[in-house]
Order: structure tokens, then C-alpha cells, then sequence
């Protein structure tokens, strides 16, 4: 049955001249049938330069909202509609608008995993594989970051010089694994090493010999000759490993699924294809705000 709702996706997928993007934490499933798969960084530029007039966005709520910010002419639609984020629901635009206010002079950050409202108040967004470049190009000492508070104290460590106001927000998935998890992997698996998403807390991401983002940790594992790794990140990169890296064991210290990102179905892909699911909607003056934050981040990252 699988088999045949799948067939009938790519089918229709060209009769109406669509592109599916799928995140890697997505189902097998979803991902197969995808066009492309990849991390936040990587889906946005696809979007961006997407030459279909349809674009299904399989993850959640602020990927399919950022796909419509850079491509306002495209109808965009989000498979699953109530696939949200829980961190970037942690950032409300009147909190942000008072935050603002107490730092004046500072350079304001916002994660790609932030509402479109509230990229419209800062002045770039970055995704996990592209903060550190972008940092790196901003000239402001200040630095005001949401609302991940994870991401956000790695990157202060790379740049002492600076000062990093952290927005308190996390990822609940990343957020959930402890010190312990990883002392626990480590223990039954000797000498494996630990590859690590930044959402993790600073005590995880100091047992980890690699930090990066989900693509990131997904080419270290590729190109690195060891046959055995412990993922502390969500479940669903496990597809792409196991794709790329068939000789090699992967492991995860505590389970780590996100549910929001498994709320996307192959019926959900075809109805949406099929016009059964509402396009993504944004207020236009909004959109051209957030649209300056996200053309800052491709624009910074380079």
C-alpha cells in the first residue's frame, strides 16, 4: 500500500509541476519520496531557487513559513499544518519587542526555528550549520540570540570577545538527554565517539567529539573511518546514516524523537498535492520584514 501511495505521489508530484522537501528528521517514507532531503540551511536555499510553482514542505510550522517568506510567488504548503515548534513557540513577539528594547545597540540573532513574526524583528536568522560563518561577519560586539539558549551559548564560545544575550529557549528533544545519557553510551559502547546536534545542552555537548548539525553530523559519520557512533540528535538522521554508511552501527543514547516532525504521512504529501490542505498564508508586511532576516543569513553565511 506504501508502495502504490508513493507511486501515485511522484506522479502527481509532476503533473503539477511540484517540489518536495523533506527534513531529516522526517520519516523514511517521507524522505524517499522527497526531491530533496537535507538540514534547515540547505532546505532554504532550495526554496529560495526552487523553479516549481508548488512547493510541499515536509517538517514543521517555520520551514514552510520561511519557504513562503523567500518565495512569496509559490504556493507553499505544510503537509501536516499542525506540525509546530515547542521552541520556537518559547519566543512570543510582545517578549521579543520588550527584550529588544532593554539592548538597543544589540545586533539581533534569531534561529531559523523562530517564528516569521519573529524573524521580522531581527536583523538575521541562522541555521545550526550556518551561525558560526555568520557571527563571524557580524561586526556588533552585542549580540541578542533566541530563542535557543543551547545554540546560543555554543556559539558565544567560539567568539570571547563578544557578549551573547541568550533568549531562554530550548529544543525539548535535544534539551532531554543528559551528562548521564551519554557517560551511560559511552560505557557500554568503549572507545565509540559521540556525535552531537549544539541544541544539546553544554554538558552534552562537552562529552562529544563532533558538534554540528544534523547534515553536519551525517557527513562526519560518512567520511570518518570508525564504524560505530553514538547520535545525540533526533532519530530521524538514523535513515540517512543507515543509506550512506550501510556497514556501520549507530547508536543512541536516550530516545529521541520529535513528534512534531513525525506528523507528516504519506497521505498528508498526496493530499496536499491533490489540494485537499490549505497553501501557507502570511501577513505581506510581516513577510517583507522577516524576508530582510532570512536574506541576511544567506547573505552572512557566505
Amino acid at each position: 500500500m506504501t508502495n502504490q501511495l508513493s507511486e501515485k505521489i511522484l506522479k502527481l508530484k509532476k503533473e503539477k509541476n511540484a517540489i518536495i522537501l523533506a527534513h531529516l528528521y522526517q520519516i523514511p517514507e517521507i524522505q524517499e519520496i522527497a526531491d530533496y532531503v537535507g538540514d534547515s540551511y540547505y532546505l532554504s536555499q532550495v526554496a529560495r531557487d526552487a523553479k516549481e510553482d508548488l512547493i510541499i514542505f515536509c517538517g514543521v510550522k517555520f520551514m514552510a513559513e520561511s519557504a513562503k517568506v523567500l518565495s512569496p510567488e509559490k504556493t507553499v504548503i505544510l503537509p501536516a499544518p499542525n506540525a509546530g515548534c515547542p521552541m520556537a513557540d518559547m519566543a512570543e513577539v510582545e517578549d521579543v519587542e520588550e527584550m529588544i528594547k532593554k539592548y538597543p545597540d544589540a545586533f539581533k540573532v534569531c534561529y531559523i526555528n523562530s517564528s516569521y513574526e519573529v524573524k521580522a524583528l531581527c536583523d538575521a536568522s541562522v541555521t545550526s550549520s550556518s551561525a558560526l560563518n555568520i557571527i563571524k561577519n557580524i561586526p556588533n560586539k552585542q549580540i541578542l540570540f533566541l530563542p535557543d539558549q543551547n545554540l546560543g551559548g555554543y556559539i558565544s564560545e567560539f567568539f570571547p570577545e563578544k557578549e551573547f544575550i541568550l533568549w531562554r529557549g530550548f529544543c525539548p528533544t535535544h534539551h532531554r538527554i543528559t551528562a548521564e545519557d551519554i557517560i551511560k553510551a559511552k560505557e557500554e559502547h568503549p572507545n565509540v565517539k559521540v556525535l552531537s546536534h549544539p541544541e544539546c545542552s553544554k554538558e552534552v555537548r562537552d562529552l562529544s567529539d563532533y558538534i554540528g548539525s544534523t547534515s553536519g553530523i551525517i557527513n562526519y559519520a560518512t567520511e570518518c573511518e570508525d564504524k560505530e557512533f553514538i547520535i545525540a540528535t533526533e532519530e530521524g538522521v538514523l535513515h540517512q546514516l543507515k543509506k550512506k554508511n550501510p556497514d556501520k552501527k549507530f547508536y543512541f543514547p536516550e530516545v529521541m524523537v520529535c513528534p512534531n516532525m513525525k506528523k507528516t504521512s504519506l497521505q498528508d504529501v498526496y493530499d496536499a498535492l491533490d489540494g485537499k490542505k490549505e497553501e501557507v498564508i502570511l501577513d505581506e508586511e510581516i513577510r517583507k520584514k522577516a524576508l530582510t532576516s532570512l536574506e541576511n543569513m544567506h547573505k552572512l553565511g557566505n
